[in-house]
């Protein structure tokens, strides 16, 4: 039976969180998840023990499937996973499981439905639990007012690893993002609000994982270059516009 669900989960030499989470993930689904549903790893050219620990998660448990990228970067690995699945609703969660699982059907509800196109987690609203250093947490704060500054944007939180996307949607939207790391979630939400698409925000519960692999300083700089993009993309359809 074809699945309505499909969960991607990025990785990067994540043998050591891989296997207990995405089990974790797995009987989660198989509790509470009322339809047919898939994992899909996407190992982001691990150089660990990731891919053999993702090929056995695939043979032991009948809703995983695995998939191999040679380079690295999120956006890359949704993208791949994305763009092949058949299933009606995207989504995808960080392999370290910050966020509190209790969230991940009222993400996909509305998607399924249809009353939503996209669906976001977000640790910045109103009902959100969250436990981080204050380091991330005003960067991250920052990061969200520094978008509505510069793109006008009205969703609350970029960059939480948990989201989902009518497959519809994605077929339309993916063709028109062009970043293929971090910024991946930030272009997508852009572009999604521009074409006038409804996106649904569930507060998290949040727990930081202190052995995170991000890179927060390089980010950072990528999303300004990013931003800065989308900026001059918005500038040049305005001028377009009056011209016309």
């Amino acid at each position: 039976m074809e699945p309505v669900l499909d969960v991607a989960v990025p990785v990067f030499n994540e043998e050591k969180d891989l296997g207990p989470n995405v089990r974790r993930l797995h009987a989660h689904l198989r509790e509470t998840f009322p339809y047919p549903f898939r994992i899909t790893i996407a190992d982001n050219a691990s150089t660990d023990g990731t891919a053999g620990i993702a090929e056995g998660l695939a043979d032991e448990l009948a809703e995983v499937e695995w998939i191999r990228l040679p380079v690295k970067g999120r956006g890359r690995a949704l993208r791949a996973v994305w763009s092949h699945s058949r299933a009606p609703v995207l989504a995808y969660t960080d392999v370290d499981l910050s966020t509190g699982l209790a969230a991940l059907l009222p993400l996909v509800a509305p998607l399924i439905s249809g009353h939503s196109d996209l669906a976001i987690g977000t640790r910045l609203a109103a009902g959100a639990r969250v436990v981080r250093g204050p380091k991330r947490e005003v960067i991250s704060r920052c990061y969200n007012i520094l978008l509505r500054c510069t793109l006008a944007v009205g969703f609350s939180d970029a960059q939480c690893g948990f989201k989902a996307v009518r497959r519809d949607v994605a077929e339309r939207l993916l063709p028109q993002v062009r970043d293929g790391e971090w910024f991946f979630d930030t272009e997508l939400l852009v572009l999604a609000e521009r074409a006038g698409l409804r996106i649904h925000e569930v507060p998290v519960d949040w727990v930081d994982d202190p052995d995170s692999r991000v890179d927060i300083l390089a980010t950072a700089l990528a999303d300004l270059r990013g931003i800065a993009r989308m900026r001059r993309q918005r500038g040049r359809r305005r001028t377009g516009s009056s011209a016309a």
